[in-house]
């Protein structure tokens, strides 16, 4: 019974598998407002760990989830659903409370002002001195993950990088390495820095709540869980040897090579479609893949804004909306290359290998 399960979950945890259950996933947790109530996510809380521990049986799991560089990140799993679950908690709540007039609960707490010496800073020593204790423990019982020097003749298989630069390494599966490690970055910082100016919508502020900001949290839970933390997950425990996926219970074989072959939009279109070989001039081979990137950069945002996102042009203008639109649909080309890539084993929309320029 046991094995069975473990095939299932193997199965289960090929990439465009795993990536769309963590979409559904979270638009169920947005759909679905019974499992935030304290038993419910108490009991699927505890199933959830335990399943955990029970996995630790089998070597293969055991192997890379108590690996000293992975405690973290389990960790991180855990701790991620629990903040998920309270701030959506609060969130239901108080949309239960303004449909009935009562308003948040934050309005209803004392106005009354506490000081930060000495309420705030005791409870800051307080948490110092906790987590100083942990850290000292974490340090005595699990070994430092160093490994030998450096040598170059022998490069350790996989080769990953530290969890907080997984998600990048594998965005380089998908792009070009100067889009994977310096344009979505930039992209990501900048949508960060730009956000509290496209976003103004004063509900919200101050009380959480999820029904007045819908777009607002969906949009950030899809980017944050699915395209980041999912990502450090999937390169931290399904990324092994030679960069090959595996299942949670598969041995690691170094040995095993999965047949890859690159295939660009130009192939697609001039060999497997028109029937024709590749032209020579480089512009004229890639004039489809440049005319899609420009549609889906510059003409969708133009369309969409006169069909069904009138609203957000009417919330938003002109200008904040064609940002937001960038932004999003840079956003969103993460998980379209992903499962093209996974699908059709599709690598380039642009493929200029002569001027060093791949999209």
């Amino acid at each position: 019974m046991m094995g069975v399960v473990k095939g299932f979950i193997n199965w289960i945890s090929a990439p465009y598998y795993f990536v769309s259950l963590s979409i559904l996933l979270i638009w169920a947790m947005l759909r679905w407002k019974g499992w935030v109530k304290p038993k419910v996510f108490t009991a699927i809380f505890l199933a959830f760990a335990a399943f955990y521990i029970i996995s630790t049986a089998d070597p293969n799991f055991r192997l890379i989830v108590v690996k000293a560089d992975n405690i973290p990140i389990a960790g991180m799993l855990f701790l991620v659903i629990f903040f998920m679950w309270l701030a959506l908690k609060q969130a239901f709540e108080n949309d239960e409370r303004i449909a009935a007039g009562q308003g948040p609960v934050e309005a209803t707490e004392s106005k009354d002002k506490l000081l930060c010496w000495p309420h705030l800073v005791y409870t800051e020593f307080i948490c110092l001195i906790l987590l100083t204790v942990i850290l000292l423990a974490w340090s005595i019982i699990i070994q430092a993950p160093i490994e030998q020097p450096a040598n170059l003749t022998d490069s350790p298989n996989p080769s990953k990088a530290p969890w907080y630069f997984l998600g990048l390494q594998e965005m380089l599966v998908y792009y070009d390495p100067w889009i994977a490690g310096v344009l979505l970055p930039s992209y990501i910082i900048v949508g960060l820095m730009a956000m509290p100016y496209i976003d103004r919508n004063p509900k919200g502020n101050g009380y959480y709540t999820f029904k007045e900001r819908k777009w607002e949290i969906s949009l950030f839970l899809f980017g944050f869980v699915v395209l980041w933390v999912m990502l450090i997950i999937l390169g931290t425990f399904l990324r092994g040897p030679n960069w090959n996926f595996f299942g949670p219970y598969e041995y690691w074989d170094i040995h095993r090579v999965e047949p890859l072959v690159n295939i660009h939009l130009s192939d697609i279109i001039w060999v497997k479609l028109l029937h024709f070989g590749l032209p020579k001039n480089m512009w004229v081979r890639e004039m489809f893949g440049i005319v899609t990137v420009v549609v889906y950069l510059f003409v969708l945002p133009m369309v969409f804004a006169r069909t069904w996102a009138k609203k957000f042009v009417e919330k938003l203008g002109m200008v904040r909306y064609l940002i937001f639109m960038n932004l999003l649909l840079m956003m969103m080309s993460l998980p379209i290359k992903m499962y093209l890539r996974w699908a059709f084993n599709f690598k380039y929309i642009v493929n200029l290998p002569e001027i060093f320029f791949n999209i």
